[in-house]
């Protein structure tokens, strides 16, 4: 009997080793495959590749963009897109040619006759290790580990350049707006952009100015972070999967009357957590309309001069927190406007 139980034992222990190897294996064969460019294979370089500044864009319009992508606020006035959804847009190749989707630009087009701008991206698989060209980004989160579906690498970059810095996004929104404040000498830049994000920041604002807020002034504390960016801030608490990371949140103030700090929106004379308590109900009711926008809902008080501050973002999933002690937010904006 002692030496069944011992056999079966062994074989147990055996068929554990196997199974936890196997495990391993698998796990091993996703990280790489998630950390490796999709170009890597014989012949390709995993060193970061010289990327030369480039002009903003192409003066040529013959591309009417779809009245759609001006979004459920109507005031979108950019669409970023990889070349897999470049070769979706109705007539995009026929009017530029297939070479278009090879190589990040600034596309002036138009809505209506109204100006619109299509980035063509930079894929993620050109990125090496922690840069992307001079510009140090990092690993995103599922370079490192396995993550959810929300948290997978994004797929593209803006390319941002001297050029195209100032391009406006939205009524009340510019590509700077969005970007860290660190390496200032280095050109390109990138940027992960979603469209929502901007969608519903825009949404929110518009109910502001329903309810009498005056919005006409919105400064952006920190917007895109990139992973090793965003490193730099964990002890000041920014979350280690932070949304900031892919291109959907950003930290902000209603500053009307150009004092640098949060306005004092509920009209008490006081700059506290409950100015922002009208922006929570703008972003409850924006997000009660459009299901498709929910996100996360952050209130935080005042670290710096600019008082408390909001974030917003399109998580897919609803999230609310408050915290009375901030992180520090981002220096001022590359340039004053």
């Amino acid at each position: 009997m002692a030496s069944r139980l011992r056999r079966f034992a062994a074989r147990l222990a055996v068929a554990v080793v196997a199974l936890a190897s196997l495990v391993g294996v698998v796990w091993v064969a996703i990280v790489v495959q998630r950390v490796l460019p999709d170009d890597a294979g014989e012949g390709s370089s995993l060193t970061a590749p010289s990327l030369a500044p480039r002009p903003g864009g192409d003066s040529t319009v013959r591309f009417q963009v779809a009245d759609s992508l001006r979004g459920r606020s109507r005031a979108l006035r950019f669409v970023a897109v990889s070349a897999r959804e470049g070769q979706d847009l109705p007539g995009f190749l026929d009017s530029y040619g297939d070479s278009i989707l090879l190589e990040p630009r600034t596309l002036p087009l138009d809505i209506g006759g109204e100006p619109f701008v299509l980035f063509m991206q930079r894929p993620f698989a050109h990125k090496r290790g922690e840069m992307l060209g001079a510009y140090r980004m990092g690993l995103w989160p599922a370079e490192r580990w396995m993550m959810a579906d929300n948290y997978l690498n994004p797929d593209g970059f803006v390319e941002v350049t001297p050029a195209n810095i100032e391009t406006r996004l939205s009524e009340h929104f510019r590509l700077s707006d969005f970007l860290t404040r660190d390496q200032l000498s280095v050109w390109p830049k990138f940027v992960v952009l979603e469209e929502r994000l901007i969608d519903k920041l825009e949404l929110v604002l518009g109910e502001l100015s329903n309810r009498g807020i005056d919005i006409r002034r919105v400064v952006v504390l920190s917007g895109f972070r990139p992973p090793y960016y965003n490193d730099l801030r964990i002890d000041e608490g920014a979350a280690r999967a932070s949304r900031h990371q892919f291109g959907d949140a950003a930290d902000l103030i209603v500053d009307s009357d150009y004092d640098g700090r949060m306005d004092d929106l509920n009209g008490d004379r006081r700059r506290d957590l409950r100015d922002l308590t009208a922006i929570g109900a703008a972003v409850a009711a924006v997000e009660q309309r459009y299901p498709e926008l929910v996100g996360g809902l952050g209130t935080y008080a005042a670290m710096g001069p600019s008082g408390p501050f909001a974030h917003i973002d399109v998580r897919g999933t609803s999230a609310r927190w408050e915290r009375a002690r901030a992180l520090r937010p981002d220096p001022p904006a590359l340039r004053p406007r």
